[in-house]
């Protein structure tokens, strides 16, 4: 057991080269497939099992080791875990760039606005600066999709059970604090439901955009910027959603005290995250 002057340094762990292996597979196989290889899907598939194996050998590792911790690691993992979600912020702040640099400024360019007339002439003279690009029968640049994506469907369901799900998990972590076993475990449940019923909701958007409305990774700019931004978010809500099974099993087994649970207080600033990240996208991405 550890003590207020004896900092604990775990023995040296296999899972990091575990979780990159798997990071590599899913890397891979999902470039595989986007470019039509037969053997994309399959590793992707591998690589994902990777990573979901390496999660659960590693949280089970953390919690063998918990007993050892003391107020000085407990400081650690805070940090660790809000530079980690700052690093998320940057990776999602890169594509939220990518698509105001698409629709901020290469849109009136390619449509003639300033100085860039001679650019519209020469690279697109057709092209009429409206977001998103659709099929134009006298343009064939690309193969744009029929329609847009509306935000007052699936998405708006979706936005409904995210914002929900947040506010069923701070329920279960004020129960957690007040010692209220039962009605921590219901409300996680609850949770880990809203969270799934969100992946079901987006894949079946994902089926209806590439079965009915042509809405592709090789729809221009547009098809792109939507699949990066909501695919990532989904792989986020995949994780989140593991996490937050993990910390329902361990709740099921009391592991967790009022004043010592800083695991399951990080795997909800994950999920908190995920949820305020999901509503940039439906503003940005779904309505605007």
């Amino acid at each position: 057991m550890a003590d207020k002057d004896h900092y604990f340094i775990p023995e040296p762990s296999h899972w990091p080269i575990v979780g990159s292996v798997g990071l590599f597979g899913m890397v891979l196989g999902a470039v595989n497939a986007i470019h039509g290889s037969s053997i994309g899907l399959p590793i992707l598939a591998v690589g994902s099992a990777i990573i979901i194996f390496m999660m659960y050998g590693w949280f089970s590792k953390v919690v063998e080791e918990s007993p050892n911790y003391n107020g000085q690691v407990d400081v650690s993992f805070r940090m660790g875990m809000m530079w980690f979600i700052l690093s998320e912020v940057m990776f999602f702040a890169a594509f939220f760039g990518a698509l105001f640099y698409a629709r901020v400024l290469v849109m009136p360019w390619l449509g003639g606005e300033g100085n860039n007339a001679l650019t519209h002439e020469v690279l697109w003279p057709t092209f009429e600066a409206v977001w998103p690009i659709l099929a134009n029968p006298d343009n064939a640049k690309f193969v744009a999709p029929q329609e847009s994506m509306g935000p007052w469907g699936l998405p708006a369901i979706n936005t409904l059970l995210l914002l929900t799900s947040s506010i069923t998990l701070t329920i279960a972590h004020h129960a957690l604090r007040a010692g209220e076993r039962t009605k921590l475990n219901v409300w996680m449940i609850i949770t880990l439901i809203l969270g799934v019923a969100f992946l079901i909701l987006q894949v079946m958007e994902y089926m209806h955009a590439y079965g009915e409305m042509g809405l592709t990774l090789a729809s221009g700019i547009y098809g792109s910027t939507f699949f990066m931004l909501t695919g990532f978010h989904g792989f986020h809500v995949t994780v989140g959603g593991i996490m937050i099974a993990v910390m329902l099993v361990r709740c099921l087994k009391g592991h967790f005290t009022a004043d010592n649970h800083f695991a399951f207080e990080a795997a909800a600033w994950y999920w908190h995250f995920v949820d305020v990240v999901w509503l940039g996208l439906f503003i940005f991405v779904y309505i605007l």
